[in-house]
């Protein structure tokens, strides 16, 4: 990992730093998007470009630029939270339940293997699980788009990343203490009292004054975007007051205040200043962070690691859409939708390995080293680029799938004229049709038709 103190290579004026990073904020997205990669990788690979281990053009550290990059970051977390849809959660509600155990328990189980098998310790293996057992729905605007939001499979992952990505910030917010001043069982009690009062205080307090507030705001975008900043930089201060990460905080006022905030202006207005300005920079802040030598180096001395970490992590996520599909009776076609939903691994897994590797002990030792850092790099890359390209592809299935059923739902007809009968035999159906059609044409004129 780079020093963070490393001095620039290339001194260049307060302005032109701007300028370049103004610049890669307008074209490196759109670049992105024309050629299919996500643009959250796009931002990291850019400051690694220019950051101290590329270029150095632009420094590490950087008081400004680091505040932006944690406003991005609990951004990330606050919108992850403010895009789940408990509405659509409480609709499918046991069903979401089953697929988020399933989707967090057996990649949860599998990472703490390879974790334990890669010689690190309980607590850093059970951290490598949880990190991997979320999921961000990078798809989601590909299934809004083929109308198939409300189709029960994909409503039942979007309500099962409610479970995955809060059960997995409550194993890190466990996890951190823990390391960061060890282990007793008293201690262990408290913490989690205290979680459960924040959670309650967040979910109860801060929604219904958050509610009040905004109603009270009237139609004044820019004071409304001014309380939601206030509300996470209270939920974010507020977690830390009980020894939990920020990012944990806001993520709960995402979910807490999503339904007033769900068709309102000022959040498209704060998704603009997040999207053009501070997530950007979080991005970008990461690339500062990697040491290209020291990333290959990963790549090849611990080879096993990263196949591991990523090639388990999608066999289990493919595990739990194939048991779910077994269960609920979906088509083969809903299972592989389900398991490229839930394979992206980006905010919710990103944002808690940044905190994780910058949590040290008493001795200076990291929660998780700068191996396991790179390899979740690396799973981010890799699921971010192929979750969304096999949505499109399942997602069409799905459609032909659909327009399939449709089809044969009317070439097939279910009853026929009443004076010929029911049709027990789908493949005499249309002779009884042609025969019922006849009985009408040899009818006398002032016959009464049916």
């Amino acid at each position: 990992m780079v020093d963070p103190a490393q001095e620039p290579v290339v001194h260049l004026p307060l302005l032109v730093r701007f300028a370049i990073v103004m610049a890669i904020f307008l074209f490196i997205p759109p670049i992105c998007r024309r050629v299919r990669i996500p643009p959250g990788v796009g931002l990291l690979l850019a400051g690694v470009a220019l950051g101290p281990s590329g270029l150095g053009t632009l420094p590490n550290a950087a008081p400004v630029a680091m505040f932006f990059a944690e406003i991005g970051k609990l951004l990330l977390m606050f919108f992850a939270g403010l895009e789940i849809d408990l509405s659509q959660f409480r609709r499918t509600g046991k069903r979401s339940l089953v697929f988020g155990s399933l989707t967090f328990s057996i990649p949860f189980i599998v990472g703490i293997g390879v974790g334990l098998l890669a010689g690190y310790g309980l607590l850093s293996a059970v951290l490598i699980g949880s990190l991997i057992a979320s999921h961000t729905l990078l798809g989601f605007p590909i299934v809004q788009r083929m109308k198939l939001v409300t189709d029960e499979p994909v409503a039942v992952t979007i309500g099962g990343t409610v479970f995955t990505d809060l059960t997995a910030l409550l194993v890190l917010s466990v996890c951190l203490p823990i390391h960061s001043s060890g282990f007793s069982i008293s201690g262990f009690a408290v913490q989690i009292g205290k979680m459960m009062a924040y959670v309650l205080l967040v979910f109860v307090g801060l929604s219904a004054l958050g509610r009040w507030l905004i109603e009270r705001m009237g139609d004044s975008k820019q004071r409304q975007v001014t309380l939601i900043f206030l509300i996470i930089a209270l939920a974010g201060f507020g977690a830390e007051v009980i020894n939990l990460e920020p990012i944990i905080g806001a993520f709960l006022a995402g979910l807490a205040i999503n339904r007033a905030l769900r068709h309102s202006e000022a959040k498209e207005q704060l998704e603009f200043l997040g999207d053009t300005l501070f997530i950007p920079m979080f991005f970008v802040s990461i690339g500062f962070l990697i040491d290209v030598g020291v990333f290959l180096q990963t790549l090849v001395a611990r080879i096993g690691l990263v196949v591991g970490i990523v090639g388990r992590l999608i066999a289990a996520k493919f595990l739990a859409a194939r048991l779910t599909q077994r269960v609920f009776g979906y088509s083969r076609c809903q299972g592989h939708l389900i398991w490229s939903l839930s394979l992206p691994q980006v905010a919710a897994t990103l944002a808690p390995a940044i905190v994780a590797f910058e949590t040290k002990n008493a001795e200076g030792v990291r929660l998780i080293d700068e191996a396991v850092l790179n390899t979740i790099l690396v799973l981010v890359v890799v699921t971010s680029m192929l979750g969304p390209m096999l949505t499109e592809y399942f997602g069409r299935q799905r459609l032909a799938e659909q327009e399939a059923a449709a089809r044969a739902a009317v070439i097939v007809p279910q009853t026929v004229n009443p004076a010929v009968g029911e049709v027990s035999d789908p493949d005499s159906a249309g002779l009884i049709k042609v025969s019922a059609n006849q009985v009408e044409q040899c009818a006398p004129a002032d016959r009464p038709r049916d």
